[in-house]
């Protein structure tokens, strides 16, 4: 009786396992098909002691430079958002957040933002977080959204494109993803 049991689990196991397998890897996929996609890039322009601001300064590490803050820095922001990295280009958004220098090179941080976007046809607001390398490109997940961006998912990338100056110029690069349920509302 052992020995047919035994060869009956031998037998059907790999059966009952397979379809198990092919339905999750068939899952991940077909991810992003059918999903609408908005792609663009806007400049972020942060001028220190004008549009961001040093709350609470570090306690070790490097010294404050347009590119590092010391470990622990907590830092707020609210930045014109404009169509070129000339600063009197046209203002198409504000990024107000924060974030806290956690690295002892002063060189990355973890940030929070909220994007406030008045576009011609998309107008709300996206809502990231994340890590932040102040002279390298960083992706930020979206983790929600306002107005057109309801239910948006997707992430943005900030790169540096100006770091010399009062004013520091970042490009951010959003990639937007609506899932089908979105047109709905």
């Amino acid at each position: 009786m052992a020995l047919s049991l035994h060869y009956f689990v031998l037998v059907l196991l790999p059966f009952l396992l397979l379809p198990h397998k092919a339905a999750s890897t068939s899952h991940h996929h077909h991810h992003h098909h059918g999903l609408k996609s908005l792609h663009f890039s806007l400049f972020q322009h942060e001028t220190i002691n004008k549009t961001g601001y040093i709350i609470v300064s570090g306690v070790a590490g490097t010294k404050i430079s347009q590119t590092t803050t010391p470990f622990g820095t907590f830092f707020v922001f609210e930045d014109p958002m404009t169509l070129t990295p000339n600063r009197t280009s046209k203002v198409v958004g504000t990024a107000e957040g924060t974030s806290i220098t956690s690295s002892f090179d002063g060189l990355r941080s973890l940030s929070i933002a909220k994007i406030t976007l008045r576009m011609k046809n998309h107008k709300g607001s996206v809502s990231i977080v994340g890590g932040t390398h102040n002279v390298k490109p960083a992706d930020h997940p979206i983790v929600g959204g306002t107005g057109d961006f309801m239910f948006a998912q997707g992430y943005v990338t900030s790169s540096p494109v100006d770091l010399a100056g009062l004013t520091v110029v970042y490009k951010i690069e959003f990639h937007i993803y609506w899932p089908p349920y979105a047109s709905a509302v």
